[in-house]
């Protein structure tokens, strides 16, 4: 097992080395977000052909839905990344960095992304690892949250593109899903990463996939997620008094105005 993670780790910095060069060409950083899924598809894709022929039925439960996630979402991705400018999140940093931007960008975007996507991966590494685990009712349960989180994500960042057709500035998406969260498509994203960790448990030291989980919530809450976005509408009033009405992440039945 040590080998390869070895191997993975060396795969993860080859691919975000590669993705950094190519956002320099680009002068876009943005483009770490469509890289972001693609890091785990490579991740499942090399373990599979590393434990063929004797893949058992959970770990390929566990690789097809990273894989049908992570593809779902680096095509999304990429259908919306070019047809606007850079995120603003980056876009800032850009500019907070000036002459420092290229090195800063390799280890505070790419290096720390691969970093945060071989944490994340912990629930494939354990699937690979363990001991044959038989398929549990915890499994169909895992893959039920799996299949509710996917849909609120893929609904959420559906319904959220077909508003930014028309939608004029300052204006906020409040139906739908929207309605009921105001961040309906990380509330998905976060199911899906629990989801994924209920798989794993009938396998022997599955509990040490709960990282995963764990770190993807705090991320998508505290760190790059819900936290950064909102301060991009702090004084719209029209935000403002959707904030006040709507859920943050759970949906949940608005507050009436």
């Amino acid at each position: 097992m040590p080998i390869i993670i070895a191997d993975t780790v060396l795969m993860i910095f080859v691919f975000t080395s590669f993705v950094f060069i190519l956002s320099i060409l680009m002068k876009r950083n943005d483009i770490a977000d469509i890289a972001w899924g693609v890091g785990f598809i490579l991740i499942a894709v090399f373990l599979i052909k590393e434990k063929r022929p004797s893949i058992t039925d959970i770990e390929i439960i566990v690789y097809s839905l990273v894989v049908i996630w992570g593809l779902r979402l680096s095509l999304y991705l990429l259908s919306r990344t070019f047809r606007k400018q850079e995120d603003f999140r980056y876009r800032k940093w850009r500019e907070a960095w000036g002459r420092w931007v290229y090195l800063r960008s390799f280890f505070q975007v790419y290096l720390l992304q691969g970093g945060l996507m071989m944490v994340i991966s912990a629930p494939m590494f354990v699937v690979f690892s363990g001991e044959k685990g038989d398929l549990a009712p915890i499994c169909y349960v895992g893959i039920m949250l799996w299949t509710t989180g996917f849909f609120f994500e893929v609904v959420g960042d559906w319904q959220k593109s077909q508003f930014k057709k028309t939608a004029k500035v300052g204006d906020v998406l409040q139906t739908g899903l929207w309605k009921y969260s105001r961040h309906p498509n990380y509330f998905g994203e976060i199911l899906i990463w629990w989801g994924i960790y209920l798989v794993t448990l009938p396998v022997e030291g599955g509990v040490w996939g709960l990282v995963s989980p764990v770190l993807i919530t705090w991320l998508l809450i505290r760190v790059s997620g819900i936290s950064m976005l909102e301060k991009k509408y702090e004084g719209n009033s029209v935000y403002d008094e959707y904030k006040r009405r709507t859920s943050s992440l759970i949906p949940w039945i608005p507050m009436k105005k």
